[in-house]
């Protein structure tokens, strides 16, 4: 099956971290969020695209496992892989590496929704998510 996946660099900046100079774990969810507005630039899947669509799509669960820490001044790859599903939700896997050495940092998962704009739950896969899944080759 084939695999869309995209990373994105991001310097630790200095109010991203504790007392201790390591990255404060809430932050690893915002770096995921990078990765997702990174991956769906590429593959016009951002969340304006949605938007534009009359669709929302907030996010109904994330899950974070800490590896390594990274620290001020560290530059972080994370990578976010699209994970097909016949469900009506967008799925997306993290890994968070250390640019310098590779070392995994973090791994992770989140899974997205589809809402009207007055909040009300799409249980079928909008027409233009499935038009988005046969123009990547996902079905």
């Amino acid at each position: 099956m084939k695999e869309l996946f995209d990373r994105t660099e991001v310097k630790v900046r200095f109010g991203e971290v504790d007392s201790m100079r390591i990255v404060w774990h809430g932050n690893y969810l915002k770096y995921f969020e990078d990765a997702r507005e990174a991956f769906g630039e590429k593959y016009g899947l951002g969340y304006l695209d949605v938007y534009k669509h009359n669709v929302m799509i907030p996010i109904v669960k994330v899950q974070c496992d800490f590896k390594k820490p990274l620290e001020y001044g560290d530059c972080a790859v994370i990578e976010a892989k699209f994970v097909n599903s016949e469900a009506a939700k967008i799925v997306f896997e993290y890994k968070i590496f250390r640019k310098s050495d590779m070392e995994l940092a973090a791994t992770g998962s989140s899974v997205q929704v589809f809402l009207t704009p007055e909040g009300e739950l799409l249980l079928t896969t909008p027409e233009f998510f499935i038009g988005w899944k046969i123009h990547w080759g996902l079905i």
